[in-house]
C-alpha cells in the first residue's frame, strides 16, 4: 500500500494499492491487444470528442483538482488554480491540433524515374507510450503526456509521481468517463523503482515520455527497446542577466516569480541571477524587500505564496546546500531559517562561490544566487558554464543588450524581461545536453508520438 499525505503538514490523506509485476504484464498485454487490433482505433472525430469531454468534465471540478494539487504538492492554492486552468485549457489544445495535424505531400516527376507517380504522407501512431512523470505539477503534466496520446491514437501507461498520484487517478478516471476504453489510457502505481524501470524499457514500448531527475532519464534512454524513442525533461540552473539598462521598477516581481514560484521546484526556475555592478545595490535592496515580503505556509491557503517542498529530505537538502554556501563565503542576505518540516524561508544568497552545489547544481528549492559582473560577455559566458541548459532571461531596455544575450546564451529559450520559468502550454520547451532530449509542449509531443508513413502511387 502507498500512503499519500499531505506535503506541508504531512497529514495522511488516503491509502492506495500499489501495481506489482503481474499488474504491469496485465496493462502491457492489454494495451498492446488494442493497438494491435487496427480497426478498432478510434478516429480522429471520436478523439476529439472524447478531449472535448473531458475538458467539461475537469471544468466542473475546477474547484477541487486545484486543491488536491495544493494538498498533495503543496503548491500554494492561487497557483494551483492557474495550473488545473493550463490543463483544462491543455486539453483543448490538443483536440484543436488534429484539425492541422496531417501528412504533406512528396514531389514526383523530378527526374525521368518519378514520373507518374504521386506521393504524400500520412501520419500513424508510433504505438504504446510509457509516461514517467514528476511532482511539481502534478495534473498538467499528466496532461502533457497522456493528452497528446490520446490525441494522435497511442495507448499510453502513464506512472505519477509517488508523492503526488491522486491528480493523475482522478485525471484518468475523467477521461475514462469521457469515453475513452480503460486499454487506451492505463495508470501504473508500482512499489520502487524497479518495475518503472521494467515498464519503460519492455520490448513492446515505442515511444518513453519522461520527466525527472537526469541521473534517471539518462539511464532509462540507454535502456530503451531498439527502435524506441523518448522524451527527457530533467532540469536546470537556470540564468538571468540584469542589465544596467533594466527598469528595477518592472523587473523584481518576474524574477522573484520565477525563482520562488513552487519554492523553486521548477525544472526552468531562476536560480543564477547576474547583474550589473552599476545597479546591483539598488537591485538586491529591492529584491531582499521583494523576498521577506512572500508569504510562506500553508499551500491551501488564498494568501501563501511560497508553500513547501515536497519532503523532508528535500528540505534538509537545500538547508544544507545553503549552509555551504555561506560557509565557502556566500552573504546570507535573508532566509534561509527552517519553518517547518518541509518548509524553509525562502533564500538570497549574494556572490556564493562558482564551485558551490547552489551555483553549479539545481536546487528543485526557494533559494536564488546574486552574482554581480562588469561585463555582458563575462555574464553570458558565466551562465554558459554548466552541462545543462534549459530556459534563461535577460533583463534590460537597451535593445542591443537583449539581443546580444538572447543570441548568445545557451538555451532552447531566452526570455527578454520575463523569467525563466515562463512558459506556455503550446509553445517548445526542451532541455539541452544534459537537461532534457526531444521537445515538449502538446504539438510537439503529438509529432513524436507519431510517424510518418509514405504512400505512392504509379498512374497507368
Amino acid at each position: 500500500m502507498l500512503t499519500v499525505v499531505q506535503a506541508f503538514d504531512r497529514a495522511p490523506i488516503t491509502e492506495l494499492a500499489t501495481d506489482d509485476a503481474a499488474a504491469l504484464e496485465r496493462k502491457l498485454h492489454a494495451a498492446e491487444r488494442v493497438f494491435k487490433h487496427r480497426d478498432g482505433w478510434l478516429k480522429p472525430h471520436q478523439r476529439v470528442a472524447i478531449l472535448r469531454k473531458l475538458a467539461a468534465l475537469m471544468d466542473a471540478r475546477r474547484d477541487h483538482l486545484a486543491m488536491q494539487i495544493a494538498r498533495e504538492g503543496g503548491k500554494p492554492l492561487p497557483d494551483a488554480i492557474v495550473e488545473t486552468n493550463r490543463a483544462i485549457d491543455g486539453v483543448h489544445n490538443a483536440a484543436d491540433e488534429l484539425r492541422n495535424f496531417a501528412g504533406r505531400e512528396i514531389p514526383m516527376g523530378l527526374s525521368a524515374a518519378a514520373e507518374n507517380r504521386w506521393a504524400f504522407t500520412t501520419k500513424e501512431p508510433i504505438g504504446i507510450v510509457a509516461a514517467i512523470s514528476a511532482f511539481n505539477h502534478p495534473l498538467n503534466l499528466i496532461v502533457h503526456q497522456v493528452a497528446p496520446a490520446v490525441a494522435v491514437g497511442c495507448p499510453v501507461i502513464i506512472k505519477p509521481a509517488t508523492a503526488t498520484p491522486l491528480s493523475c487517478l482522478e485525471f484518468v478516471a475523467l477521461l475514462h468517463e469521457a469515453g475513452l476504453p480503460e486499454a487506451w489510457c492505463q495508470t501504473f502505481l508500482p512499489d520502487g523503482n524497479e518495475l518503472a524501470e521494467k515498464l519503460a524499457t519492455d520490448r513492446r514500448i515505442a515511444f518513453l515520455s519522461f520527466i525527472g531527475s537526469a541521473r534517471v532519464g539518462w539511464s532509462l534512454h540507454a535502456k530503451l527497446a531498439h527502435g524506441a524513442r523518448s522524451a527527457l525533461e530533467h532540469g536546470g540552473v537556470a540564468p538571468a542577466i540584469v542589465d544596467r539598462s533594466a527598469d528595477l521598477g518592472r523587473i523584481i516581481e518576474p524574477i522573484v516569480k520565477g525563482g520562488y514560484y513552487h519554492a523553486g521546484q521548477v525544472c526552468v526556475s531562476t536560480q543564477r541571477v547576474f547583474v550589473h555592478q552599476d545597479i546591483a545595490d539598488d537591485f538586491t535592496g529591492q529584491l531582499i524587500a521583494r523576498v521577506e515580503a512572500l508569504r510562506t505556509g500553508d499551500p491551501t491557503l488564498q494568501d501563501t505564496e511560497v508553500g513547501p517542498l515536497i519532503l523532508p529530505r528535500e528540505a534538509d537538502r537545500v538547508a544544507e546546500w545553503i549552509e555551504e554556501a555561506v560557509k565557502g563565503g556566500a552573504t546570507l542576505a535573508t532566509g534561509g531559517k527552517r519553518l517547518s518540516g518541509t518548509t524553509l524561508q525562502p533564500t538570497v544568497l549574494l556572490d556564493p562561490p562558482a564551485d558551490a552545489r547552489i551555483s553549479t547544481q539545481e536546487v528543485f528549492g526557494p533559494a536564488l544566487a546574486v552574482y554581480r559582473y562588469d561585463d555582458l560577455d563575462e555574464a553570458i559566458a558565466r551562465a554558459n558554464a554548466l552541462p545543462t541548459a534549459f530556459q534563461a532571461s535577460v533583463f534590460a531596455q537597451d535593445i542591443g543588450v537583449a539581443m546580444r544575450a538572447a543570441d548568445r546564451l545557451d538555451a532552447s529559450a531566452v526570455m527578454i524581461n520575463d523569467p525563466t520559468a515562463f512558459r506556455t502550454d503550446w509553445m517548445p520547451f526542451a532541455g539541452r545536453r544534459e537537461s532534457g532530449y526531444g521537445t515538449g509542449g502538446i504539438p510537439y509531443t503529438m509529432r513524436d508520438m507519431t510517424q510518418e508513413k509514405m504512400i505512392l502511387m504509379r498512374r497507368s
